[in-house]
């Protein structure tokens, strides 16, 4: 029997870190993440369907210019919705592979989980969660964006509240410790009610 457990939370929560405390402890972890890189990558498909579908996005090293593309969103607001129907099937194929050939407890690591309705394929669903001002600090002290960009993703991913309501587990990531002891916790409750545990 296979249990499938979701795990999300927004930018600077800590799900990284959370998924790979799962991994470490011998979960079968799909990071969407991840996949999506792959399929990105110059050997990836998405680069072939994505320059057949909008020529000239695909620079001569294979990588996606993601400036092109954004231009492309910019001028004409169907174009993301046109992308995302190339790229979600092949990470829902990818998806699907995996769990085909999963056993026991396995965790699907999604950042819009609920957005997307994922969450309907999963048994129980975590969330990662830590105060705002730790979060802020967390996003910012990456170097990769500022306040702005963050307040930007924020505005498109569902309110950490409303997710926290929606889960069936909540793991506070103010310290390491603290997170690791609340995921053995939720292995140990999943694994008490799994038939062949």
């Amino acid at each position: 029997m296979t249990f499938v457990l979701g795990l999300t939370g927004s930018i600077g929560m800590g799900k990284s870190t959370t998924s790979q405390m799962f991994a470490d402890l011998g979960i079968p972890v799909w990071d969407a993440d991840a996949v999506v890189h792959k399929l990105y990558a110059p050997d990836g498909p998405a680069p072939k369907a994505l320059e057949a579908r909008f020529p000239g996005t695909i620079r001569p090293d294979g990588h996606v210019d993601r400036d092109a593309l954004r231009a492309l969103i910019a001028k004409d607001s169907t174009v993301l919705d046109q992308i995302n129907a190339i790229v979600h099937p092949m990470v829902a194929r990818n998806r699907a592979e995996f769990l085909k050939v999963a056993q026991g407890v396995v965790v699907l690591d999604v950042p819009l989980l609920f957005e997307t309705g994922l969450d309907e394929q999963c048994d129980k669903v975590a969330v990662v969660t830590v105060d705002a001002e730790t979060q802020k600090r967390r996003v910012l002290e990456r170097g990769t964006m500022t306040e702005q960009d963050l307040e930007n993703i924020l505005s498109r991913q569902m309110p950490d509240a409303e997710k926290q309501e929606r889960a069936d587990f909540i793991i506070v990531t103010d310290t390491l410790e603290h997170a690791k002891a609340q995921v053995q916790a939720i292995l140990r409750e999943i694994q008490k009610d799994l038939p062949d545990a």
